[in-house]
């Protein structure tokens, strides 16, 4: 099961998180990946100065589009 966590502190909220979380549900919803991806929020990860931060299992993804998240959940 891959594990994807976004970041939700303040400054990762404020640079789009919280539309890539949106994007990120609608995703897993749409397709049936809740058996085969984990989606979890979590506090500020200390990458502010890269933020919006994702991360997919443990590789970060810093400012992240859409385009490369369909990519990244294609491919899992």
């Amino acid at each position: 099961m891959a594990i994807i966590k976004v970041c939700l502190g303040s400054s990762c909220f404020v640079r789009g998180n919280d539309k890539t979380l949106a994007f990120l549900e609608d995703y897993i919803r749409r397709n049936n990946k809740n058996a085969t991806i984990e989606l979890l929020g979590c506090r500020c990860t200390n990458s502010c100065q890269d933020g919006p931060t994702v991360f997919v299992d443990d590789k970060k993804y810093c400012h992240p589009t859409q385009e490369e998240l369909l990519r990244i959940l294609e491919a899992l």
